[in-house]
């Protein structure tokens, strides 16, 4: 079941599910999630590889952070970007009570583009958080466009809905994006 804007702000109050929220998410918020906000953005150099047992991952070049006082940054036609929230989710590790009466449960987080973006020819690339996960959120955008498109830092541009998971969990997230990391800087094991 999906949470309203309104219940993950109760939850937030206790759990503390999202940290660094904009005035206006707190004070806001519209329909059924969150707006995060763009907080760095990195270019990828380099090969990758996914194997079955390791992977190494293009090396991520930093270059825009809102806290440099970075303002924007365009994106031309064919490029691609990662995107690294202002935001940081702290998704419990344990079932919590998401209504009084009702059964304990795990929550996930789960990424939308804000429309704006696929309407700028921006193709966003997201995924679902799993309980256990803490830290910041990192997103691909790539301008299929055949304009250059220029974004802020500090604008909303992904929508973070939250919903509960039915049943328990072999284990909760342990990997090594913990903490809002970007790259892999080495081949490493994957967990």
């Amino acid at each position: 079941m999906i949470l309203s804007a309104k219940k993950i702000l109760e939850l937030n109050a206790k759990y503390k599910l999202v940290e660094n929220l904009s005035e206006r998410e707190l004070s806001n918020p519209e329909g059924v999630g969150l707006d995060f906000r763009l907080g760095e953005v990195f270019t990828i150099e380099g090969e990758g590889y996914l194997g079955e047992k390791d992977r190494k991952t293009p090396d991520a070049k930093k270059i825009a952070d809102i806290k440099n006082g970075d303002k924007s940054v365009t994106v031309k036609p064919g490029e691609f970007v990662l995107v690294k929230t202002m935001e940081k989710v702290n998704l419990p590790s344990e079932k919590i009570i998401v209504e009084e009466g009702s059964e304990p449960r795990f929550l996930i987080a789960d990424a939308h583009p804000r429309s704006t973006l696929q309407r700028c020819g921006i193709y966003f690339r997201g995924t679902k958080t799993d309980p256990g996960y803490s830290g910041e959120l990192t997103f691909g955008l790539a301008n299929l466009g055949k304009s250059d498109f220029r974004i802020d830092l500090g604008a909303r541009f992904v929508n973070i809905i939250f919903a509960q998971v039915i049943g328990d969990l072999s284990r909760v997230y342990e990997g090594q994006w913990q903490g809002g990391r970007v790259a892999a800087t080495k081949t490493e094991r994957q967990n």
